[in-house]
């Protein structure tokens, strides 16, 4: 399993703006400027991050982005399916076709190796991601 480049920069925008709480706003800008990547990406990042509920636009003087809920309550399953959807590693979970369906053993199994993979995911919070870095 490999994940798109988009949600690859989502876990990396999302940790940026970690690095921000305790108050501190950013924006899409100073965002970009951190993490490297080009501010249009940021700018649809934080529209989707936003539109997920992980990611909150303060307006007004001292407005800017900041995470919609605490960092150690928002892990890297909640990034990833923001930006790629559900957690599954066959389409066939996910109500999609499949040619050899009719005579699929494995079928069943898949949901639990789904889950399985998507704790993984869920364990990891960001705030694991945001000291990882700092002690780097």
């Amino acid at each position: 399993m490999r994940l798109s480049n988009l949600a690859d920069y989502a876990v990396v925008t999302m940790s940026a703006a970690a690095r921000h709480c305790g108050g501190g706003r950013t924006s899409a800008t100073e965002l970009a400027e951190e993490t490297g990547l080009p501010l249009p990406t940021v700018q649809k990042l934080v529209s989707i991050l936003g539109k997920a509920g992980l990611l909150r636009s303060v307006r007004g003087a001292g407005g800017g982005l900041q995470l919609a809920r605490p960092a150690a309550a928002i892990t890297v399953a909640d990034i990833v399916e923001a930006v790629e959807g559900p957690i599954a590693l066959t389409q066939c979970v996910e109500g999609q076709d499949c040619a050899v369906d009719h005579a699929c053993s494995l079928k069943p199994h898949w949901p639990f190796i789904n889950q399985a993979l998507r704790g993984a995911l869920a364990g990891i919070p960001l705030t694991q991601l945001v000291v990882q870095r700092e002690a780097a």
